[in-house]
């Protein structure tokens, strides 16, 4: 059967899964909505948390990074496996313990301010909105090579399904599909990591085939990262293990501030924040990030060998190839608009060097050119460079550059929908709570009804799904990238007044409330600047996805500042941060308070 076929059946049957789930699972009350009910058990909030956590750019892009940047690329891995780590010891147990629904609902009670709620709520949209945008964009590419249809049309059918599933069952049809997804998605991942490590060098284990020879080729006897590092050179890249030095390497000042802000910015995500009030315990709350991370290291630690197996196959199917020869996966990953090749010296052979093939984003002007390739509306550049890769290809490229049957590359797009998917549900959610039970129930409206609430969170999760939607269409980057982002306003907006508000009573609502505002929109004027007005990063030569360290440092400085010149909190609310840090109950500091 061709890919195509297989693709409609995994997929189809994965689909059929979620939205069975969903609809076992749909909820007529607040607390099933916005928490499960606070029920679940431990083991499958961790694997809930693990796929709600995988997001498209774990799963899609983060491979694809490391691939084309090597080792500098690990960063991204080290920021977000640093920051689940962080969350689930610094942070997960005591909000657990204050007993909120929502990141916003923490904010307004700890510092007892509608005012403060209010920032939080529209921190959490913005956040969210962001992060969500990158999912979609992820569906899309997924179903632009595998159903055959363009990325727009991708992303109207992914804003479908998780419309469906996240409308109709809440916060409960979400962890149990995220259940599914987690076996999905790593599944996914693994079969054809294991495959093409086998087929490389020799060994089943990719972790271990990382550090192995390889078996067959021009390259036969060489240890695969040595092989990487003298590829790489000779074509003018930097070597793949050194990363840090070379040609377009990022300071090591940036690569700081990135790593940084990837760490906190994942400590202080609310999706993955409201993943702990769904079970019934702080035990239990410690117990499933325990199993999050174990989960989140299988795919984590296999990342950096798919990577450089995807880098290493590419550039030995392509590279020196007369494009009449190129194999059949690079012709239908060109119909995507992913993958493009120009002619520069008119020798019909792809020539793949360092620098950029073409000017700016590409455009294409879907008529057939001299090979029968899509003709391209950018100019080339004068580089010798023939050949634009999308980085988020290359994990959904692997198994037919290395010539795996046809089922494993529908696995493979499977595993990416999941991974998008889970995350877009989880997001999808704060974005509704944030707004029907944050803004309209707890400030408009107390006196609302269970009806009224469940039925404009179902409205709002329409809306955010729209808004979603416009911007995986229109995508500011790749999607590890556009994700990056999101965790920079959150490590700018939430994680230092998160963690202010839990180990330092004396913290005030006047200083949070500066924090927030302070720290985020420094950071989101600087991603303006230099992501949508052009303008070179001016602060240290900080990139847009690093400057939330920056932020975040803001934020603290003035939290504790405007913190030391106003009041301090109310005796009652110093009480409840006292109950919070004793390591026993569940809600108990709420009921305290």
């Amino acid at each position: 059967m061709s890919i195509m076929t297989w693709t409609y059946i995994i997929v189809g049957l994965s689909f059929t899964l979620y939205l069975s789930i969903a609809w076992m699972s749909r909820v007529k009350d607040t607390k099933g909505f916005y928490v499960a009910g606070g029920n679940v058990p431990a083991l499958a909030n961790g694997m809930a948390t693990g796929a709600d956590w995988m997001s498209a750019a774990s799963f899609i892009s983060m491979s694809g990074i490391i691939s084309f940047m090597g080792y500098a690329g690990c960063m991204y891995l080290m920021g977000w496996t640093g920051g689940y780590v962080l969350l689930a010891l610094l942070l997960a147990p005591y909000l657990r313990k204050f007993g909120k629904f929502t990141v916003p609902d923490f904010v307004g009670d700890r510092y007892y301010s509608k005012a403060a709620r209010t920032v939080a709520l529209i921190c959490a949209i913005f956040v969210s909105l962001t992060y969500v945008a990158g999912q979609m964009r992820g569906v899309g590419i997924v179903f632009s090579r595998f159903l055959e249809v363009d990325v727009n049309t991708g992303v109207y059918i992914g804003m479908a399904i998780v419309f469906f599933y996240a409308a109709l069952g809440g916060m409960k049809g979400i962890t149990w599909t995220q259940v599914a997804q987690y076996g999905v998605l790593i599944f996914a991942f693994l079969v054809p990591a294991v495959a093409i490590s086998l087929k490389i060098t020799g060994n089943p284990i990719p972790q271990l085939g990382l550090g192995g020879s390889i078996v067959e080729g021009k390259y036969a006897g060489q240890f695969l990262l040595t092989a990487l590092d003298n590829i790489g050179t000779d074509l003018g890249f930097a070597a793949y293990t050194t990363g840090f030095t070379g040609p377009g390497a990022k300071s090591m000042l940036d690569v700081l501030a990135i790593t940084m802000c990837l760490m906190v910015g994942t400590a202080g995500l609310p999706h993955v924040i409201v993943r702990f009030y769904t079970v019934p315990s702080v035990r239990a709350a410690r117990i499933s990030a325990f199993y999050a991370l174990l989960f989140i290291s299988i795919l984590y630690t296999t990342a950096p060998a798919v990577a450089a197996f995807a880098r290493y196959n590419m550039i030995d199917s392509l590279n020196g190839v007369a494009y009449k020869s190129a194999p059949s996966w690079f012709t239908n990953w060109q119909k995507t608009g992913l993958l493009a090749w120009v002619d520069k010296n008119g020798d019909g052979i792809i020539n793949y060097s360092y620098g950029p093939a073409f000017t700016g984003k590409l455009a294409f002007t879907g008529q057939d050119g001299q090979y029968g390739q899509p003709l391209i509306k950018n100019e080339p550049t004068t580089n010798k460079n023939e050949l634009y890769v999308d980085n988020d290809i290359m994990v959904l490229a692997n198994p037919e550059i290395a010539n795996l049957p046809a089922w494993v590359v529908a696995l493979v797009a499977a595993g990416g929908l999941a991974a998008a998917l889970s995350t877009a549900s989880g997001l999808l959610l704060v974005i509704s709570s944030s707004i029907s039970h944050d803004l309209y129930f707890r400030m408009i409206n107390p006196q609302a009804s269970e009806k009224t609430q469940l039925l404009l969170g179902r409205i709002m999760i329409g809306v955010a799904v729209c808004v979603a939607g416009y911007f995986g269409v229109n995508p500011p980057g790749f999607v590890a990238q556009v994700v990056a982002l999101a965790f920079g306003l959150a490590s700018s907006s939430f994680f230092p007044i998160i963690v202010l508000g839990i180990f330092w009573k004396r913290t005030s609502r006047e200083g949070a409330i500066a924090g927030m505002v302070a720290g985020m929109g420094f950071t989101l004027l600087y991603i303006i600047q230099t992501k949508f007005m052009g303008m070179a990063p001016w602060f240290l030569g900080i990139s847009p996805e690093g400057i939330g360290t920056v932020g975040m440092i803001i934020n603290f400085i003035a939290t504790v500042a405007v913190t030391m010149m106003t009041p301090p909190p109310p005796a009652h609310i110093q009480d409840l941060v006292e109950n919070v840090r004793v390591p026993r109950g569940a809600g108990q500091a709420a009921a305290a308070h």
